[in-house]
């Protein structure tokens, strides 16, 4: 992990505390939609959960429609939460390197109620089957997602895995 991104997750390892399967995370800043497919399905993905605020993309087959249609075909269900999504300002504060400041503002909002009741959907279906979190940011040091997957950690005991 980057010196950078690490003031904005902790840095700190994740240790599982019971036996439950294990988080994933992608992000398909440098992939095209067939190798992250390819890469769900290797981990034995059952359900991508979209953590993007907006679930649109310039990069093709990324946006919710067309995603959601092409994990069905390769057996992956879908679901967005856009409410573990990043405020408008943290992503303006990540596309401008500013990772601590994007982590500040996601903390914030991931304190509002409907933050809350996503992060519980989340964890739930967590412990039934494997999931994994999808945002665009390659690097997870540097993404909400990996703030959301520590803290299904701390409720699950989960491991995460970055795909």
């Amino acid at each position: 992990m980057n010196a950078k991104c690490q003031a904005a997750t902790g840095g700190d390892p994740i240790v599982p505390l019971q036996k439950t399967p294990p988080v994933a995370t992608i992000g398909y800043e440098r992939s095209p939609l067939p190798d992250v497919i390819s890469r769900l399905q290797g981990a034995g993905v059952e359900l991508l959960i979209d953590v993007r605020a907006i679930a649109a993309s310039r990069r093709p087959g990324f946006s919710k429609t067309l995603l959601s249609g092409s994990l069905a075909e390769g057996g992956v269900a879908y679901l967005h939460l856009r409410d573990l999504g990043t405020p408008k300002a943290g992503r303006i504060a990540a596309r401008a390197g500013r990772t601590a400041e994007m982590a500040q503002i996601f903390d914030t909002h991931l304190q509002t109620a409907a933050a809350q009741i996503a992060l519980a959907h989340a964890v739930e279906l967590s412990l039934g089957r494997r999931v994994c979190l999808l945002c665009y940011e390659a690097d997870p040091s540097c993404c909400h997602r990996a703030i959301v997957a520590a803290e299904i950690t701390a409720r699950t005991g989960a491991a995460v895995i970055d795909l």
